[in-house]
């Protein structure tokens, strides 16, 4: 399942109807909003650490 998911990234979905564009720019934008509260977390805590912190 990793590497289906692995190999569709990059790859343009052929879509024929309007239900299934929206179908497939939700899913694009679901992905986009999960990477962002991933990241945005770790790097504020990157940013607010304190110079003496580093070993911890």
């Amino acid at each position: 399942m990793f590497t289906e998911i692995l190999g569709k990234i990059g790859e343009f979905e052929t879509v024929y109807t309007m239900v299934d564009y929206y179908q497939y720019i939700k899913t694009v934008e679901y992905l986009i909003c999960v990477g962002f509260f991933i990241a945005f977390p770790m790097f504020f805590k990157y940013i607010n650490e304190k110079p003496g912190d580093l070993g911890k």
